[in-house]
């Protein structure tokens, strides 16, 4: 009996990698599957890359085919998220913090602060002159119990945030925000969300599995006369986010 297509196997022929199976278990390795279902070493080659690609299983280099473990979803209501209202009376600092802890899960950022000219998009968006004007770059690694969930980079026009809390290297927070504590109120936002598969760096980073997109949000903060103080990038691995927005039909 050889390896029939797959999705068209009889229950008990069927590899045990689905997304409820345990996390990390090894499978059979391709001479066994070869063995036990009769099949040519290419049959079951793109068996296991059809799964690799459907997110089922991760092929590690030399070390076999292991079911993937599934990390449970961070649901976000970006309704709110940034609510200057929400943020005055938030006792814990970053809002992304104390969302996180009040799921009952433990939050963490790693951070790392620069100063460099921006690119083409981070200029046209902040109204600045890429040729002569300086950013200030907070790049953040955030951390959900232990997994890296997501990276955040947000990017000030350098002149604005001179000698403020956000040169610091370090996670820092601030009742209303940082940027409202120093004069500086963003009184509107404007998103911007693509989807894509990541880059080697954010592979490395996230520590993705392969075939995991990311959504990208691009938020750029203005204040109440429309000048723009900041961008934030946010990048989302598919397989770790829910966002949820509440929109008024009125």
């Amino acid at each position: 009996m050889g390896l029939v297509p797959l999705g068209q196997e009889r229950p008990e022929q069927r590899p045990r990698c689905s997304r409820t199976g345990a996390a990390r278990q090894q499978l059979p390795t391709e001479f066994e599957l070869v063995e036990r279902y009769e099949a040519s070493r290419n049959t079951v080659r793109l068996a296991l890359r059809r799964l690799t690609e459907e997110g089922l299983i991760i092929a590690g280099q030399g070390r076999g085919s292991f079911v993937r473990r599934s990390l449970t979803p961070a649901v976000w209501d970006w309704s709110v998220l940034e609510s200057r209202t929400r943020h005055q009376s938030n006792e814990r600092g970053d809002q992304w913090a104390s969302i996180v802890a009040e799921s009952g899960r433990q939050p963490r950022q790693e951070v790392r602060v620069s100063i460099r000219r921006p690119s083409a998009e981070i200029a046209e968006r902040l109204e600045l002159d890429p040729e002569t004007a300086l950013t200030v770059v907070r790049e953040r690694v955030r951390i959900v119990d232990q997994d890296p969930y997501a990276l955040a980079d947000s990017y000030f026009p350098e002149e604005l945030v001179r000698g403020t809390p956000l040169m610091l290297p370090e996670d820092v927070s601030a009742p209303g925000g940082v940027l409202a504590s120093v004069g500086l109120v963003q009184a509107r936002y404007r998103d911007e969300f693509t989807v894509r598969m990541p880059t080697r760096a954010e592979v490395e980073k996230l520590s993705l599995p392969s075939a995991t997109p990311v959504a990208v949000h691009m938020r750029t903060g203005y204040d109440e006369n429309d000048r723009p103080l900041r961008v934030m990038i946010t990048i989302l691995p598919g397989d770790r986010h829910v966002i949820r927005y509440e929109v008024s039909a009125d």
